[in-house]
């Protein structure tokens, strides 16, 4: 049973992706799975295989979870992990800001130079 006749699934409403997953899961695993490879195969070349990676294991998660609400939560874990674990965006940060080469670090002043004035040709 089709829902949204030829919609596509970016001018689709959470409303609509809700009830759709209720109606025809089929349907919805379909779509969400377009979704997923467009949204890759429209990312630049050099992010693609990472992306592909990273898609393989959220779906892993998600058939590791009896419930949606399990794979929320591992999906959810896994977030953090890359965002809080070793490894992961604080830490990088943290390092960036550590760096030498930190934008936010001020120089030391410049040496001072004496400054020689050209000369005309006339003089």
């Amino acid at each position: 049973m089709k829902l949204f006749g030829e919609s596509s699934p970016e001018n689709m409403e959470f409303k609509q992706w809700v009830e759709m997953a209720k109606n025809d899961p089929e349907l919805f695993e379909k779509l969400r799975q377009n979704a997923i490879d467009e949204i890759i195969e429209n990312a630049p070349e050099g992010h693609r295989q990472r992306l592909r990676c990273l898609q393989w294991r959220i779906d892993q998660e998600r058939s590791r979870s009896k419930s949606a609400l399990g794979a929320c939560i591992r999906i959810s874990r896994m977030m953090w992990e890359s965002v809080a674990g070793r490894g992961g965006l604080l830490e990088s940060l943290c390092q960036i800001k550590d760096s030498p080469f930190n934008p936010g670090t001020p120089l030391a002043p410049a040496p001072k130079a004496e400054i020689v004035p050209f000369r005309s040709p006339g003089n």
